[in-house]
């Protein structure tokens, strides 16, 4: 696949990260198109614009939207209700692009101004607080938002990467202590104990490293 092409049709796309195209996000679906294995109306954010768009690049003829994948309308920003918020964090975690600001047990709030409409947060909230609202003053979207909200997700996948790292490395060295405790214990059991923690240990490593590029 040509790396470049992948990137100039990336850039065309509104990286709301929605999933309504059936892809995983923009880049995946971008992908996709340069393989010649999606069609280039599956972009209900985008719409007429981003098709027109996509068609110029791949010298492809103007389609409808692809009205399966759903429609478009103007860029609407997630609420949350305070007043039922539990703070259990879910939609935190759902949120592409980092729009959603809180912790554990307290209320969340969404940053209208970086929202992409993706609406990714509504089905994992427990207490269905979320609504999506017109906002005119929100309303717009263009490609230098669009290229923001790709950089936030970039830096959210490598902060969580990072997190996934440490916490298995905390796990490792928490796993080798316990080695080294069972290794002076004088426990008639310590040695099938101390089995299944390098057991562990070893499924844990072989797992770190089929995910080394």
């Amino acid at each position: 696949m040509h790396e470049k092409l992948v990137q100039e049709i990336d850039d065309l796309l509104p990286q709301t990260q929605c999933t309504q195209c059936g892809f995983e996000g923009c880049l995946p679906y971008a992908k996709a198109m340069a393989r010649q294995e999606a069609n280039i109306n599956r972009c209900p954010p985008g719409g007429t614009a981003t098709i027109n768009a996509l068609a110029r690049l791949l010298e492809k003829p103007v389609v409808e939207l692809d009205s399966t994948c759903g429609s478009t309308i103007e860029r609407h920003i997630a609420s949350i209700d305070p007043q039922h918020c539990i703070g259990c964090t879910l939609c935190i975690k759902a949120c592409p692009v980092d729009a959603i600001v809180g912790s554990s047990k307290r209320r969340h709030a969404v940053i209208a101004e970086l929202c992409t409409g993706c609406e990714l947060c509504i089905p994992p909230c427990p207490v269905d607080c979320i609504e999506m609202l017109f906002m005119p003053e929100f309303s717009h979207w263009d490609q230098t938002l669009a290229h923001a909200a790709r950089n936030r997700m970039n830096t959210r996948e490598i902060r969580l990467k990072r997190q996934k790292e440490e916490q298995a490395e905390r796990l490792e060295a928490k796993a080798i202590h316990k080695l080294d405790e069972l290794d002076d214990s004088p426990s008639p059991d310590a040695a099938a104990k101390k089995a299944v923690v390098q057991a562990a240990l070893a499924r844990a490593r072989a797992r770190r490293q089929a995910q080394t590029p």
